[in-house]
């Protein structure tokens, strides 16, 4: 047959757009296979302490026993699914749980509300103990204030020298950093001279024991040249103070609406990550400024609210297949009992205690409501500004992931029976991009602890290392010629 195009015209459209395709697939490289936290503890810097992440699961752990002792007391205090169903009397908790323990699959199959509120309990207690903080900031802003500068030069070296008392013992959480001030006029040369304090003192302290990444925090972003110049100082002090090329990534906090579109009104989101050099580790959403910023009186919920799902909304458009992490907001609600007793004073009355259990659970159930919003939205990280709301925060991102556990691996395990051709599970039509969306819950759900990997394998007959490479949907990718494959 005879064709007007020339094979050297055709052959020049395709270099053009080979190099295209591969300049697009530079800036958006798809979904990183490693873990990412859960959500971050933001701290005080004048508070930080060696081993804080014990400190806090220990506090954790005891507003947990304090307040919803048994599994089904959780799970109506943070309003779990089925919830409304389980019995009342708190002796029925240890028959229950009994019964789930002998036969966790009849339980699931017959009692999916008490199976859900037992596992998610159990798993939040274990993780409580075992790893009850994911992500720590030693925060130098909002958390700690405007302090003399003598201060904040003595709360920067002692904070580094508390970080590398526990970098050397090895008792550090997965994933931590600083918060700095922002780079505005007024609180540059500050937030400057606490980093520069901080990472010298660090580097001094635990030589031996330096963390391949320290994420810093920038604050109240508004212009890519506020992330360049943190990229260029990252630039200087890495090979000064002996860290790896590479190690102090950034993480930019989107909390103005010119962060969002620009004097020009072009989707900033991207231009500002991309001023960080690849140093971007993620992009955290502050809805207090934000909110605030647009000039509205937002009296309730921040989080909850149109403007800050629009927020969301636009960071997840603007970096999907970025490999940039999002992470919400915090709930500013936090679970603190009003009434305390002390051994030298009088014992807390009925109605005291009574308050302090309606105050805790009401504030568990915003900030598990809040979560879940989050999760439902796609950010899998969010701020946590006290350690009481860690059993509220493990509980939303469990129970998001043990829901739906078995539907999604009997999709997965149909479409790959089906040798990656599209396939329809009941109502469900899957294919190639669905079956990568099942697998990236699947090991979000693994990374954080949510599920077992022994759980994913049994339900969907493929392995972990399976599952982060997914090669078996290469199977379901156009061939050369763009037919669908044979």
């Amino acid at each position: 047959m005879t064709q007007a195009l020339t094979p050297d015209f055709l052959r020049e459209i395709a270099g053009r757009l080979m190099l295209a395709h591969r300049a697009q697939e530079r800036r958006y490289p798809g979904l990183s296979s490693e873990r990412r936290p859960v959500h971050v503890v933001y701290g005080g810097a004048h508070l930080f302490r060696f081993a804080m992440a014990r400190r806090l699961g220990d506090l954790a752990l005891r507003s947990l026993n304090e307040y919803a002792p048994d599994f089904i007391s959780f799970a109506k205090a943070v309003g779990l699914s089925g919830a409304e169903n389980l019995p009342v009397l708190p002796q029925a908790a240890g028959a229950l749980a009994k019964s789930i323990d002998s036969d966790p699959e009849t339980a699931a199959r017959e009692n999916p509300a008490a199976w859900l509120a037992y596992t998610v309990y159990r798993r939040v207690s274990e993780k409580l103990q075992r790893e009850p903080v994911e992500d720590y900031r030693i925060d130098f802003e909002d958390g700690y204030g405007i302090r003399a500068g003598e201060e904040e030069d003595g709360h920067s070296v002692s904070a580094a020298k508390e970080l590398a008392a526990s970098l050397r013992a090895a008792d550090v959480p997965p994933f931590f950093g600083l918060r700095i001030k922002p780079f505005t006029n007024a609180f540059r040369e500050r937030s400057l001279r606490t980093l520069d304090l901080f990472l010298t003192e660090l580097a001094a302290g635990a030589p031996g024991a330096l963390p391949k990444q320290l994420r810093i925090t920038l604050p109240k972003v508004t212009l890519p040249d506020e992330v360049a110049a943190l990229a260029d100082v990252c630039s200087r002090l890495e090979p000064l103070l002996g860290f790896e090329p590479g190690a102090l990534r950034i993480e930019i906090m989107m909390e103005s609406p010119r962060a969002i579109f620009n004097a020009r009104g072009e989707i900033a989101l991207l231009a500002l990550v991309e001023a960080a050099q690849e140093r971007c580790a993620g992009v955290h959403f502050g809805p207090y400024d934000y909110t605030s910023l647009l000039g509205m009186a937002v009296v309730s919920d921040p989080l909850a609210h149109f403007a800050s799902d629009f927020a969301r909304e636009a960071m997840h458009v603007a970096l999907a297949g970025t490999g940039v992490a999002l992470a919400d907001g915090p709930t500013n609600i936090l679970p603190i009992a009003p009434h305390r007793s002390t051994p030298a004073g009088p014992a807390l009355t009925a109605r005291q205690r009574e308050e302090n259990l309606e105050v805790v659970h009401r504030a568990w159930r915003l900030h598990f409501r809040n979560v879940r919003r989050a999760l439902d939205a796609g950010f899998y990280q969010g701020w946590d500004l006290h350690p009481a709301q860690l059993p509220a925060r493990y509980a939303a991102t469990y129970a998001f992931f043990l829901e739906h556990l078995d539907s999604v691996s009997r999709r997965l395990r149909n479409f790959v029976a089906a040798a990656a051709q599209a396939t329809r599970l009941g109502h469900v039509f899957d294919d190639a991009a669905m079956a990568q969306g099942l697998i990236n819950y699947l090991l979000q759900g693994v990374n954080c602890g949510a599920i077992t990997s022994e759980e994913v394998e049994t339900r969907t007959s493929l392995s972990i290392a399976q599952l982060r490479s997914a090669a078996f949907l290469k199977t379901a990718e156009p061939t050369s010629d763009g037919n669908a494959p044979r």
